[in-house]
């Protein structure tokens, strides 16, 4: 149905704001001061680092300033009318208001679903420091007892926010009590006004300040540990999405030779016909040869794509020795001129157990092996130690060996060598959640030839987490 120019509504699709709170306030221009606020509040800022830096719900913050309004409005009137402490509220019921005003306005505007942009959550969160600062100017300053709840706005941005706004939150809050402290006209009491000792309100100062910078330290250093754990574990599960993928990859390839062998017999036999009643000197039958040779050229491409994806799956199925299992992952992932050696040390007569590495185990093995291979200058060796107290996987090539510096931070995400080519430094991390999943301990170490990682499964953990994880 054609739409004609007048009939035409612009329509603003922001993320985060649900359909009806576009049916309800409809945007009768594009440019128009509604859809600039949409936009400033809820588009990403392109902050730096993670990209959940201050992506909060709506909902949530709104929730916790209504809890906030509730109880400031029933903290204020309880020591007015009930325990008799005059205070001024003229001054503090409309700060009061104004906070109750904007969960009103951005409530109607952005609905609950919505998802802030780390910015307009800093600013709501300078704005909450503000609105309380104005209330305890006016009920005592620092020495009012409520004064400590102005780290929860800082506590809050180190959590949720990125460095820059975590530091101008913190700083903010920090102003406004030195604010505070100088223009502190002392705690409202039964009979006028309860002062303290200079003294006193510089070491309550002085507390505010530290406290300020160790919680706002503290939190921010844990939530962004939180932040990078969780991007590299979804890192991890992309890299377990593609190893699954390659394994289907193999087995669609063997049926893709099945399904198509047929087709492509009778393409050959009816062009053999074709070709065979030419005369020589037809011109079409060159092309026809043409294409009685390409058939059958496909023809052995399948039957060797078949045969590879099968042998291939047939492989990874079948149980074989767990050394036999990494001298496969070994050529599969090593590198060109470099020897890998797979020996298998028996301490008693403990048999080396037969499995069929499930594709975790598979990645995290390939990618240690992968690393060894890479750094490794001619050689790399892989030992399997058999003993009653369990099973050890050892690692160890003739390269220049683990870096120092991160020799003890290896396993965590982002910790590499090679940022500057690229590398994100999370191959060490995927491989060492993967096998601490099975209940091995991971010993990264230098050796006396280069680099060395050591694998412990104790008795016939190995065992059993491979049959877990196998469908």
């Amino acid at each position: 149905m054609p739409i004609s120019a007048s009939s035409r509504r612009s329509s603003l699709a922001v993320p985060g704001v649900d359909g009806r709170a576009r049916l309800r306030f409809g945007i009768p221009r594009l440019g128009g001061w509604r859809e600039r606020l949409l936009r400033f509040l809820t588009e990403r800022d392109g902050e730096a680092g993670f990209a959940d830096h201050g992506r909060i719900g709506h909902y949530t913050l709104a929730l916790t300033r209504w809890v906030a309004v509730i109880g400031q409005l029933f903290t204020v009137l309880f020591v007015h009318f009930s325990l008799g402490i005059p205070l001024p509220l003229s001054w503090l019921l409309p700060a009061i208001a104004a906070s109750i005003l904007v969960n009103i306005t951005l409530g109607l505007v952005l609905g609950w679903s919505a998802r802030l942009s780390e910015r307009a959550v800093g600013l709501l969160f300078l704005f909450d420091l503000a609105q309380l600062a104005w209330l305890l100017h006016f009920t005592g300053g620092l020495a009012n007892p409520f004064a400590l709840l102005m780290l929860v706005p800082v506590a809050l941005a180190a959590g949720q926010l990125g460095r820059n706004w975590t530091v101008v939150v913190g700083l903010t809050a920090i102003a406004l009590a030195t604010l505070l402290a100088l223009t502190d006209d002392g705690l409202p009491w039964f009979d006028g006004t309860l002062a303290f000792p200079p003294l006193y309100r510089v070491a309550v100062w002085t507390g505010f300040l530290v406290g300020t910078v160790l919680l706002a330290t503290y939190t921010f250093q844990f939530a962004e540990e939180a932040r990078r754990r969780a991007s590299a574990l979804v890192e991890a599960q992309l890299a377990l999405a593609r190893e699954r993928e390659m394994s289907a990859l193999g087995s669609q390839a063997a049926a893709a030779a099945h399904m198509l062998g047929s087709p492509l017999a009778t393409i050959t036999v009816a062009a053999r016909e074709v070709l065979s009643a030419l005369p020589e000197d037809h011109p079409l039958r060159e092309d026809v040869a043409c294409i009685v040779q390409e058939a059958e050229r496909c023809r052995e491409i399948l039957r060797g794509l078949g045969r590879h994806a099968r042998d291939r799956e047939l492989a990874r199925l079948s149980r074989i020795p767990l050394s036999h299992a990494l001298a496969d992952i070994a050529e599969e992932w090593g590198r060109p001129g470099i020897t890998v050696e797979v020996e298998t040390v028996h301490h008693d007569d403990t048999p080396e157990p037969e499995v069929t590495l499930p594709p975790e185990l598979r990645h995290a093995f390939a990618n240690l092996i992968e690393n060894a291979c890479e750094f490794a200058t001619s050689r790399v060796e892989i030992q399997v130690e058999l003993a009653r107290t369990g099973i050890t996987v050892t690692i160890e090539d003739d390269g220049p060996g683990f870096a120092p510096d991160i020799l003890d931070w290896l396993g965590e995400p982002y910790v590499s060598t090679r940022r500057g080519e690229g590398g994100l430094g999370l191959g060490v991390f995927i491989a060492k959640t993967l096998l601490e999943r099975t209940g091995a301990r991971i010993q990264f170490a230098n050796g006396a030839r280069g680099a060395r990682v050591c694998l412990h499964w104790p008795e016939d953990r190995l065992q059993r987490a491979i049959e877990e994880e196998t469908p």
